[in-house]
C-alpha cells in the first residue's frame, strides 16, 4: 500500500486511537517515508530499520529487560497471529521465497561467522550454530511456519543492520551487495504491511512506546 495511502487513513482515525500507538505508527510512517527517499539501498535499509525500530520497540523495566532480537521476535509473532488475511505469509512464501533461501545459505549476515572471524569463538562453533540456524530454517520452510521463518531471517536482517549502524561496511561499496539489496527490498516491502496491521488492530497491546514525546 502507498504510503500516502496509510498517512492519509492514519490522519482519519488518530483521534480514536491509543497514545502509544499514534505515536509508532507516526514515526514509522515518518522514517518509511525517509526511507522512500533514499537513493542507495546503504541509507534505505538504515531507515527501514528505524521505521521497524518505531513501530515494535517499547518501554521495558531494566531489572527485567529482553534483548533486542526477543523483543521484535515478539512483535513478528504478534503481527502473524493479527494477519488474517495472510498478507506476511504471501509476501514470504510467493513474492521472497527464492530470495529468502539463498540469504538464509549466505554467511555474510550471520553474527556467529564474524564472531568467528573475531576470535571469539572456533570455526566448528560457528559451523554447527550455521548449520543449526539453516535446519531451523528449513523445517520453517517445510512447515509453513511463517513465524519460525521470520526469526531466523530476521537475526540475519540485524547483523546486516549492525554491520552498517556500527560502521562495519563502507557506504556505496562493492562487497556483498546483492545480500543488502535482497534485504533492503524485503524490509521495503514488510514495514507497510506491519504499520497496516497496525492500524487494523487498534486495540491489541501494543505496549508504551520508546522516548514518549514531552511537551513543555
Amino acid at each position: 500500500m502507498p504510503h500516502q495511502t496509510l498517512k492519509q487513513r492514519h490522519r482519519e482515525i488518530r483521534d480514536t486511537y491509543p497514545e502509544d500507538l499514534n505515536l509508532r505508527i507516526h514515526r514509522a510512517l515518518s522514517w518509511w517515508q525517509r526511507a522512500l527517499m533514499a537513493e542507495d539501498d546503504d541509507g534505505r535499509y538504515i531507515f527501514l530499520w528505524i521505521a521497524f525500530n518505531a513501530a515494535y520497540a517499547t518501554q521495558i523495566d531494566g531489572n527485567d529487560r529482553l534483548s533486542e532480537s526477543s523483543s521484535f521476535q515478539a512483535f513478528l509473532e504478534k503481527l502473524c497471529r493479527l494477519d488474517t488475511e495472510k498478507r506476511i505469509d504471501a509476501l514470504v512464501w510467493e513474492e521472497y521465497s527464492g530470495r529468502i533461501r539463498v540469504l538464509l545459505d549466505t554467511p555474510y549476515v550471520f553474527q556467529s561467522f564474524w564472531d568467528f572471524h573475531s576470535g571469539r569463538i572456533s570455526e566448528t562453533d560457528w559451523q554447527k550454530r550455521f548449520e543449526r540456524g539453516k535446519q531451523k530454517a528449513h523445517y520453517a520452510l517445510g512447515s509453513g511456519n511463517t513465524p519460525i521463518l521470520l526469526g531466523v531471517l530476521f537475526s540475519r536482517l540485524y547483523t546486516l543492520r549492525n554491520q552498517l549502524v556500527h560502521g562495519g561496511a563502507t557506504w556505496n561499496g562493492s562487497v556483498n551487495r546483492k545480500q543488502l539489496h535482497d534485504c533492503t527490498q524485503l524490509l521495503g516491502s514488510l514495514v507497510p504491511i506491519l504499520i497496516e496491521l497496525m492500524l487494523d488492530n487498534p486495540n491489541t497491546l501494543w505496549g508504551q512506546a520508546c522516548y514518549p514525546v514531552i511537551r513543555d
